[in-house]
């Protein structure tokens, strides 16, 4: 079962063939919501939203560590991640889709870890490659079947939220070597690894970074939802060719 965790602008998978709804909850407190279970295309899926069905969880009260457990009780055998970003690179402008191949924390005070408690080992994973390298192959193969355009690779820059980054910020991140900016990669990809489920992201880059371009002076959150609401059509799109061909 695959298992799609919707972030800002896909709170709701509409290609989903819901059969059930199922509340849950888990040692580490309460996901975000209910899991949504069904196919898509032949198949099954569960889906949940990141942020809540009202998107009422902003990106530093979201709690991962349920999410990702939840999923994991679920069945799910490999996760892709949907996300919103900012583009700091001039090619990768509002509209973009990108399978990003790394990341930098920038993360302060998120329960990280499963492996925090006194009772258990210590214990280190291994997060040279934090995406899963086949899991992001069948993704870029399913958006070129699906004859959608697609960046393959890049650095996720996970910032704290809920703020915007000022211009000076966004600077210091690129020269981090950083391409796009969201607040909800991390912990989620290391919790992911944590557990041994395969995960990778489908990033939407929904505007450019504070201080460059059409963002010089301030970025606009109208632009932002029309963009996202333009961008997450192509996302079903890459997901409905990725499940088709699973």
């Amino acid at each position: 079962m695959i298992a799609i965790i919707g972030g800002s602008g896909l709170s709701q998978l509409s290609n989903l063939d819901i059969t059930r709804r199922e509340v849950v909850r888990t040692p580490y407190g309460e996901p975000s919501g209910a899991l949504l279970f069904g196919h898509l295309c032949d198949q099954q899926t569960v889906f949940i939203a990141r942020h809540g069905y009202g998107h009422t969880i902003p990106p530093h009260g979201v709690n991962y560590r349920a999410n990702l457990w939840a999923l994991k009780e679920a069945g799910a055998k490999e996760i892709i991640s949907v996300a919103s970003v900012g583009g700091i690179q001039d090619h990768l402008g509002p509209g973009v889709l990108m399978v990003p191949d790394q990341i930098i924390d920038y993360t302060w005070g998120r329960k990280a870890t499963y492996f925090d408690g006194v009772d258990g080992p210590v214990v280190h994973v291994d997060f040279t490659d934090p995406y899963d390298a086949s899991l992001r192959a069948r993704i870029l193969a399913a958006a070129r079947n699906a004859g959608e355009a697609i960046v393959d690779g890049g650095t996720y820059a996970a910032t704290q939220g809920p703020r915007l980054e000022t211009a000076a910020e966004v600077t210091r991140l690129e020269r981090d070597g950083a391409h796009v900016i969201g607040m909800t990669g991390m912990p989620e990809a290391v919790l992911a690894r944590e557990l041994g489920i395969p995960y990778a992201a489908i990033v939407v880059v929904v505007n450019q970074a504070a201080g460059r371009g059409s963002s010089a002076h301030g970025i606009q959150m109208a632009d932002i939802e029309a963009t996202a609401k333009t961008a997450m059509v192509r996302v079903h799109n890459v997901l409905q060719h990725f499940c088709t061909n699973c």
